[in-house]
């Protein structure tokens, strides 16, 4: 291993589930209608933030760091991900 003990892997898991939680569920309050429930939101908030991670920077988005910062960057890639999920649907 690279050194992390197991504390900080599960600090950092513990982060991402309530971060992905709350960007699941302000998407959900955004795209109106939206929201796959506790868990959907979580799982939802999470391939947010890693598509937002990964995309914005690409765009030529930066918001800083800190957690105002992840939340946002997360709910933003919630929504997108719920828009495009509910396009699906439709198709």
């Amino acid at each position: 291993m690279d050194g992390t003990t197991e504390a900080q892997l599960f600090s950092g898991l513990f982060s991402a589930v309530i971060i992905g939680g709350l960007a699941g569920w302000l998407a959900g309050k955004i795209v109106r209608g939206g929201g796959f429930g506790l868990i959907g939101n979580v799982i939802l908030g999470i391939g947010g933030a890693i598509l937002a991670n990964f995309v914005l920077p690409l765009l030529g988005f930066s918001f800083g760091g800190g957690f105002f910062s992840s939340v946002f960057q997360s709910m933003l890639g919630a929504a997108v991900v719920l828009v495009l999920i509910r396009i699906v649907k439709k198709v």
